[in-house]
């Protein structure tokens, strides 16, 4: 990482610009180009989800399970709507109020992924959530399902307040990736705990997943840059005016932002440094 961050495996300045090489997202031992997932709620119907997550490029797309199994208005035929040989499903617990009933869900996830022709998927995406007018998340309910699901042998993607402590020990008891949130989810306020993000990205050994508040393109570069792995985006992209639109936009921002990230931005200086030498100067 600190390789790609400081510019190497990069084109020298006199041939084309190219992405760093070996790249990848590595989530699980599973490798993925794209750095954008997206999610399928909230859309207004089945074409504009299905043309914006093609133009979002993304390889990892959430399934709401308990939606998805009950039926519920905007998710029959789901499942179906996708092309699961080209997309890895992300299952998740949306929904759940507590640990037990998240675990429970979570496996259903894993069997309706078999089901749709990933047997190997064991994937979920872990939400605890009992707090029903800013739905954040239950910090212990989160824990104790995560070291559950883990020991069943779940891959998992937990959804957490932007908490550093509950992170580590979220990727000590053996989970995939933490996702932090920026901000409540659907709010689209954007980053508002850059400082606590940052001190999970600095100390992550899994990658980061910044998940919940991004609104804009600008917001996800902000988020890329601050060395976020990846980021979940799915209500700034279902609920804008056009959603196609905006998940190309997302999708652009994600890598702007991984490049400039990888690049290395200049120092912040309390004063000017001119950009031209003084040596050569025409005195006055």
């Amino acid at each position: 990482m600190d390789e790609l961050r400081k510019g190497k495996n990069m084109q020298t300045l006199d041939k084309p610009v190219e992405r760093p090489l070996n790249d990848a997202l590595v989530i699980a031992g599973r490798s993925f180009q794209s750095r954008l997932m997206t999610g399928t709620g909230k859309y207004r119907n089945f074409e504009d989800m299905q043309r914006s997550i093609d133009a979002s490029a993304s390889q990892i797309v959430t399934v709401a399970v308990r939606r998805v199994q009950t039926q519920a208005p905007g998710h029959a035929g789901l499942a179906e709507a996708l092309d699961w040989t080209k997309i890895w499903m992300l299952p998740n617990t949306a929904g759940c109020q507590t640990a037990e009933d998240a675990v429970r869900v979570a496996r259903l996830g894993r069997e309706m992924a078999k089901l749709l022709g990933q047997e190997d998927n064991n994937f979920v995406k872990l939400e605890v959530i009992p707090d029903s007018k800013y739905l954040l998340p239950d910090p212990i309910g989160t824990l104790q399902a995560a070291e559950q699901l883990v020991k069943e042998g779940f891959a998992v993607l937990p959804y957490i307040n932007a908490d550093p402590l509950l992170a580590k020990r979220l990727e000590e008891v053996g989970c995939v990736t933490v996702m932090p949130l920026g901000s409540p989810i659907g709010s689209g306020q954007g980053i508002q705990n850059a400082a606590n993000i940052r001190i999970i990205i600095e100390n992550a050994q899994v990658p980061v997943v910044v998940d919940a508040g991004i609104g804009t393109p600008s917001e996800a570069t902000q988020a890329m840059e601050m060395g976020a792995d990846a980021l979940l985006i799915n209500t700034a992209i279902a609920q804008a005016t056009s959603p196609v639109l905006m998940a190309r936009a997302m999708n652009l921002a994600t890598e702007s932002g991984r490049l400039a990230y990888q690049a290395g931005r200049i120092p912040v200086k309390a004063i000017a440094n001119a950009s031209s030498p003084r040596a050569g100067t025409i005195g006055s």
